[in-house]
């Protein structure tokens, strides 16, 4: 099973070509999902679980795996399906988000997949089980479904969407007035963030995806009143978005003549260490992994120092 993934180095070469490869796979019936292979460390069937006391219903247990104890979810119990039956074969997708490792049970993979971003949209709000996706696409005309795992995972782990504390007066004078455009396609990473911010006195504004932020850059740099624009302090950008990822956005920023200065920090649950080389590579500012919300504060006080001087 490990076989599917054994190219996944030589993947990096997607980066920065607005093209992601999708891991497929079901969770009950003959629909499938999808998350980015970048994210996948391996596939293997499910090893026996230890179970795991006052855990959340949808953590099946723990398994030691090479070596680490990595808790195992069922996904589609996770996502307000059935659970998977006990004693049913199943595989477990052990992936990295957001500096943790855990595997996602399910009960089969299908296939890795090559795309372009632009044919990934933004899920219709009135779908079914619309509130745990961040995109839908078409592969040989059947519906895929790509899944919001960081809001699976804050619910799992019970997150708290208001970490933190105000910041003292002086940083909140120093921020009045300025504004940061806020880049995410999960409406978990974007709470988090803007929470963040807003504590700090920044005015947040908001994107779903690198299309949507270019076209708000776009349209605010070119207004007779450029407030908005005048304003923007940073750009913070996760990766993987539906339509422009993070890196094609930075990259069409550094090309455009108005938009060329603005600071862009990426942000993303993506693992891999092709993602400080590509920073440099499309122009970023910087590269931070979700979710610290005091490194976080810290890059923003660095721009805003920067920019105060």
């Amino acid at each position: 099973m490990n076989s599917i993934l054994e190219t996944v180095d030589q993947r990096t070469n997607l980066a920065g070509q607005n093209r992601l490869e999708l891991l497929l796979f079901r969770l009950a019936g003959e629909q499938l999902f999808g998350i980015n292979v970048f994210k996948v460390c391996e596939v293997m069937p499910t090893p026996k679980l230890a179970r795991l006391p006052h855990a959340h219903p949808a953590v099946r247990g723990i398994a030691k795996i090479r070596g680490n104890t990595i808790p195992i979810l069922d996904l589609a119990q996770a996502t307000g399906a059935m659970p998977l039956p006990a004693d049913q074969p199943s595989l477990i997708i052990v992936t990295e988000y957001n500096r943790t490792v855990q595997a996602f049970q399910v009960p089969s993979v299908d296939r890795i997949v090559n795309l372009n971003w632009q044919d990934i949209m933004p899920p219709p709000s009135s779908a079914s089980g619309s509130a745990y996706l961040t995109g839908v696409t078409r592969v040989d005309d059947r519906l895929v479904q790509v899944l919001d795992v960081e809001k699976v995972l804050a619910e799992v782990n019970a997150l708290d969407m208001d970490q933190g504390e105000d910041a003292d007066q002086s940083v909140r004078d120093r921020a009045a007035g300025r504004a940061i455009l806020v880049v995410d396609d999960s409406v978990v990473a974007r709470r988090q963030l803007q929470g963040v911010l807003a504590r700090m006195g920044f005015q947040v504004l908001l994107a779903q995806n690198g299309e949507e932020a270019l076209a708000k850059l776009v349209e605010w740099s070119e207004a007779e009143d450029s407030h908005v624009f005048d304003s923007l302090l940073m750009v913070i950008s996760d990766i993987e978005m539906p339509r422009m990822d993070g890196y094609t956005l930075t990259a069409r920023i550094r090309e455009a003549e108005k938009l060329k200065s603005l600071t862009v920090l990426l942000h993303t649950s993506l693992s891999g260490v092709f993602n400080e080389g590509m920073v440099d590579r499309v122009g970023a500012d910087g590269f931070l992994a979700k979710f610290a919300p005091d490194e976080l504060a810290e890059k923003v006080l660095e721009r805003l120092d920067l920019a105060s001087g």
